[in-house]
């Protein structure tokens, strides 16, 4: 989960998200009562949760370790079959833009001549 976390794709994701998230908990009243209430919800859920989990995770922790190996290094091909991944959100909808910038300027030449 940390090295997915860690993909610059998936980071620059979460982190607009959050933003979008942060600015609209400020700007509409309403929204933030329930979101902090639901926040409050999961963060309770959670430690309810995590002291349950625990001798669980505890007892599976050597075939936990053997997959999250096998899932980094299936996670490393991806990555370099996918090199988007390791780009910014920022980055990639401004490559976008561009292709398809030049993609209607060629169709506009090529309507014009």
């Amino acid at each position: 989960v940390k090295e997915v976390a860690s993909l610059s794709l998936v980071s620059s994701a979460c982190d607009m998200v959050s933003a979008a998230y942060a600015s609209t908990k400020e700007s509409h009243p309403c929204l933030r009562s329930v979101c902090d209430a639901a926040e409050k919800g999961v963060q309770s859920v959670t430690e309810a949760t995590a002291s349950c989990v625990q001798p669980v995770l505890a007892t599976l922790e050597p075939h936990v370790a053997a997959v999250s190996e096998y899932a980094s290094k299936g996670l490393e091909k991806l990555g370099e079959k996918l090199p988007l991944l390791q780009k910014p959100v920022e980055q990639i909808l401004s490559d976008t833009k561009e292709l398809v910038s030049s993609g209607v300027a060629e169709v506009k030449d090529a309507v014009s001549s």
